[in-house]
C-alpha cells in the first residue's frame, strides 16, 4: 500500500532576513581584543545579526596579571588594563550602532580567555554563535587553535571563525 499514508504538511522556513514570531533572538558573541581580526569579526556578527533580526555581544577579556607582591601596585594595573578594554569594547560598540543596529551587550572579565568564555557561554545559553576572528598573517591565535580544535566538540553553539583578511564587500556577501 504505498502512497498511502498521513498527509504531513512541510514546516514553514523562516529564512535568514525573518524571525519567527516570539522566537529568541539570535545573539552572536565577539571576543574583542585589539587587533584587526577582532574588529574583521565584529563587522561579520554586526551585519549577520542584521540580517538575522539578532543581537551582538562583545566580550573583552582581560587578562589575569601576575602576582605582584604589592596588591595595591597589582589592583592598579588590573584597573588600567579594565579599562582600556571597556574604552575598546566601548568604542567597538559605537561603531556597530553607526553601521547597522541597536547598541550590543557589553562585558569585560578578567581571567584565563578560554575560561572566561567557557562560563559566559553556560551563563547566556541563548548564545546562537561564538565569533572569532583569525589573523590575516601566521598562525591562528590561542582562542582559534583552542575553539577550532580541541575544544570544538564541548562548545554549545557553531563557532564562526572569520579570516582577518576579509574586506567589507566579503563580509557584506558572506554574513
Amino acid at each position: 500500500m504505498a502512497g498511502q499514508g498521513k498527509n504531513l504538511a512541510l514546516p514553514r522556513i523562516v529564512t535568514d532576513t525573518e524571525r519567527a514570531e516570539g522566537a529568541p533572538m539570535r545573539i552572536y558573541l565577539v571576543i574583542m581584543d585589539e587587533t584587526d581580526e577582532a574588529l574583521v569579526a565584529l563587522r561579520f556578527a554586526a551585519r549577520r545579526a542584521a540580517k538575522t533580526g539578532g543581537t551582538v555581544h562583545l566580550l573583552a577579556l582581560v587578562p589575569q596579571q601576575p602576582f605582584s607582591a604589592f596588591a595595591g601596585v597589582q589592583a592598579t594595573i588590573e584597573e588600567e588594563a579594565r579599562a582600556r578594554a571597556e574604552t575598546l569594547v566601548t568604542a567597538a560598540a559605537g561603531n556597530i550602532v553607526a553601521d547597522s543596529g541597536p547598541m550590543p551587550h557589553i562585558e569585560v572579565r578578567m581571567g584565563d580567555g578560554i575560561k572566561v568564555i567557557r562560563d559566559y557561554l553556560a551563563e547566556n545559553p541563548e548564545v546562537a554563535a561564538l565569533v572569532l576572528g583569525a589573523a590575516r598573517e601566521g598562525g591562528p591565535g590561542p582562542l582559534v587553535t583552542h575553539f577550532a580544535g580541541t575544544g570544538m566538540g564541548q562548545l554549545p553553539c557553531p563557532l564562526y571563525v572569520i579570516p582577518g583578511g576579509l574586506d567589507d564587500e566579503a563580509l557584506e556577501r558572506l554574513s
